[in-house]
């Protein structure tokens, strides 16, 4: 008889734990916890002499192994759904992060710090609330429901179709809303219950009334494709929305969602950063009431806990956030969207570096689901997925108030000379504009994606720049702080000189311009003008809406803004944009930066004529030549992909190829240099004697940023036609980083989207 045949079986569970190991520990379970030691419940279990809480991410049967340690305890309350805890396991894999790191993305805010203790978590107690009265719709018979009259027959429908709602909304939408509630409890149709009333700030505000329009032609086409794939006998479905700036891309995503929520099917809505979008929140409150969980960083984490907890239950089916929301625990879920899919933000930089465009349509296809990744500019690699057949367009060409999309005229920097500011980043040209503008008592917004005073500081006598001992950046001056220079990579502050210290020269020069000297010169230029700026210098947080709030009462002229301000809003009053220095994106060292400039570009000037009045949009550029600004001046999205994809597809950049980029960085140059060469040269063995030119190993080279925190950085760039042979490369460097001195860190990045 074999060994195999006579060694005892035993059940195994694979659990992640809270600390940055590379995979799942395995531990025995006891039989009597074989019940509930099931993938997502918590499980107490110890780590050499320490207890800790992990989650369970697979449990099966296995061999007896000496040593194995077993689960002390399966934990009651909180446990992750089975669907996304397969789905943080794969993309753990795919991203080659610790799986402990990624479970946590997925844990309510209480668990996520309680992990860290060596007992039970201590959850958040039942404090006591403000309570509503909630009012919900009970299936009544054909008989009754034909048997009320038209008002309380107005109100059930309204219920019916928007689901569990407040009393006090019903007030707010129809006449004498109590009275009616109460005749509707007679006769059953109804439930009224005490509720906890929801403390977050974005529900303080009162419910607007839902106006819904009549679709345009391609709007509805859009939504007919979108109810026909929710559809629970068809498939998973990817669709790219490719609308126009204000085509309805929002009425789309509003009408898919009900759709959903008919067939009871759960939605997540991904957007770019949640502080930018109250209004986006608004209309969905209009819609859908306070059933809806608004996912963000302003929450405390008693508010966040209450949010998971309520998803978690199925008490609400709708969760918008930014791109953490992907991992809220709804029922069934059948709908994920994207909301401006083309934004860098949904890249996660730090820590587990997933994208989360491209896990929204994992996510979406692992339950059969529909993901719609909606643009006005949609990337390359969406646009690339559409023309393979994995994804379905869906075009929405004109804006869906009829609206003409705004005039953009071009001013060559190399020809205008200034206005009377005398500063040639106001152009004549522009000046005038906004004297027009103001006259007509328009808005204009202006956009510089340079925060600051002046982005440099240099000394006129001996050329030395004032740059960061910690980072090799310039340091920006932060007038409004008290003159300080600022590093915007490691936040090191320094007092603006007064001499240089190399040479002692008093001639110190502010050089470029930021948000706060252009705000600056605006308020000597245009003195009975309002301007307000919108940059991370002064506004976070509900500051931005306060900001924002004051340019649709039009108490504001002119606003000044980094990229902030071109972030889908709505201002119906701004008939004038003005971009500043258009060249600014095109300069960084990255294959990217066309598209990306051509995406801010595109969208800041959606932001113009979207109300009765046309509008008009002048980008300032000494390169009027560039293709990626002269299609933008032509709002030819179309064109320009073309002419960028023919770009890339000669280069074999993505999207027609993998690639990888690996940062390492230590204290000591030479070491990181040293660290990063081992790593190369594992990368390039992994593809001896495979298909020539199969993987491209490119470095070790010094990072764009050379120094960050006192830290040197080099990188190596992988890239491959083939996502096999990538991560055969990837998984080579990863086994081998074990190798390297403890004091050098490594980061691997697929799919990385910023370079530096």
């Amino acid at each position: 008889m074999s060994v195999s045949e006579t060694a005892e079986t035993v059940m195994l569970a694979d659990v992640a734990l809270p600390i940055p190991l590379p995979r799942a520990l395995t531990y025995l379970v006891p039989e009597k916890l074989a019940a509930t030691a099931t993938p997502g419940r918590r499980v107490l279990c110890t780590l050499g002499t320490r207890r800790i809480v992990g989650v369970v991410i697979a449990v099966r049967q296995g061999e007896k192994q000496e040593g194995k340690k077993p689960i002390l305890s399966v934990l009651a309350g909180i446990s992750l759904p089975e669907d996304l805890v397969v789905f943080v396991a794969r993309l753990a894999s795919y991203y080659l992060a610790p799986i402990g790191e990624v479970v946590r993305l997925a844990l309510p805010p209480a668990d996520k710090e309680a992990a860290r203790v060596v007992e039970e978590p201590t959850l958040f107690s039942e404090a006591k609330g403000i309570s509503v009265r909630q009012v919900q719709w009970v299936l009544p018979t054909e008989l009754v429901e034909t048997s009320i009259k038209a008002g309380p027959a107005r109100l059930l429908a309204y219920l019916r179709a928007h689901g569990a709602l407040p009393l006090s909304r019903l007030e707010d939408q129809f006449g004498g809303a109590r009275a009616t509630v109460k005749k509707l409890r007679e006769l059953g149709l109804v439930t009224v219950e005490e509720r906890d009333a929801i403390r977050d700030p974005f529900f303080m505000e009162p419910i607007l009334r839902d106006t819904e329009l009549a679709p345009t032609a391609p709007q509805q086409v859009a939504m007919d494709a979108l109810a026909a794939a929710l559809a629970p006998e068809r498939g998973p479905t990817t669709f790219l929305l490719h609308g126009v700036t204000g085509s309805g891309k929002t009425e789309v995503y509003l009408r898919a969602i009900a759709e959903a929520k008919r067939l009871h099917r759960g939605t997540i809505m991904l957007v770019p950063e949640i502080a930018l979008t109250p209004q986006l929140i608004s209309r969905f409150r209009a819609r859908f009431g306070d059933d809806v969980a608004v996912l963000h960083s302003g929450l405390t984490p008693r508010e966040r806990f209450d949010m998971w907890a309520r998803l978690r239950a199925g008490e609400v089916d709708v969760a918008i956030g930014a791109r953490s929301a992907l991992f809220a625990p709804i029922r069934a879920l059948g709908l994920v969207i994207v909301d401006e899919e083309h934004d860098s933000s949904f890249k996660q930089e730090e820590g587990v570096r997933y994208h989360a465009r491209d896990m929204a349509i994992l996510r979406a296809h692992m339950l059969s689901g529909v993901c719609v990744l909606g643009s006005a500019t949609p990337s390359l690699e969406t646009v690339q997925l559409a023309r393979s057949g994995k994804a379905t367009k869906l075009v929405l060409p004109d804006r869906a108030r009829a609206q003409e999309m705004p005039r953009v005229h071009i001013v060559d920097l190399r020809a205008i000379g200034p206005g009377p500011t005398g500063d040639k980043r106001i152009s004549l040209l522009l000046h005038r504009a906004i004297e027009e503008t103001l006259a007509a008592k328009e808005q204009t917004i202006l956009f510089l994606n340079r925060r600051g005073f002046a982005p440099s500081i240099r000394c006129e006598g001996c050329g030395e720049l004032a740059s960061c001992p910690n980072c090799t950046v310039a340091l920006t001056l932060h007038k409004k702080k008290g003159g300080t220079m600022r590093c915007h990579w490691c936040d090191y502050e320094a007092p603006l000189p007064l001499r240089c210290k190399k040479c002692d020269s008093d001639r110190i020069a502010l050089e470029g311009l930021g948000t706060e000297k252009l705000e600056e010169t605006l308020s000597v230029a245009f003195p009975n003008a309002v301007i307000a700026r919108l940059d991370r210098d002064v506004a976070t947080g509900k500051q931005i809406e306060k900001v924002l709030d004051r340019v649709r009462s039009r108490e504001v002229d002119i606003l000044v803004g980094t990229q902030m301000v071109t972030k889908g809003h709505d201002l119906p009053f701004v008939t004038l944009v003005g971009v500043i220095n258009a060249d600014a994106a095109l300069s960084i060292p990255d294959f990217r930066a066309s598209e990306r400039a051509f995406q801010l570009l595109v969208q800041v000037a959606g932001r113009a004529g979207r109300g009765d009045t046309p509008g008009r949009v002048l980008v300032q550029t000494y390169d009027p030549d560039h293709h990626a600004i002269k299609y933008a001046a032509k709002h030819d999205v179309n064109g320009f992909i073309e002419r960028e994809l023919r770009d890339r597809k000669e280069l074999a950049y993505p999207p027609f190829s993998r690639m990888a980029l690996v940062r390492v960085d230590s204290l000591d140059e030479k070491e990181t240099q040293e660290a990063t060469a081992l790593l190369a040269r594992a990368a390039r063995d992994s593809a001896r004697g495979g298909e020539p030119f199969a993987l491209t190993v490119l470095g070790p080279t010094p990072a764009p940023i050379a120094k960050v925190r006192n830290r040197f950085r080099f990188r190596i760039m992988l890239r491959s036609t083939s996502r096999e042979h990538l991560r055969k490369a990837t998984l080579a460097i990863h086994a081998a980083v074990g190798q390297l001195p403890r004091a050098v860190r490594v980061a691997i990045d697929i799919d990385p989207v910023g370079l530096l």
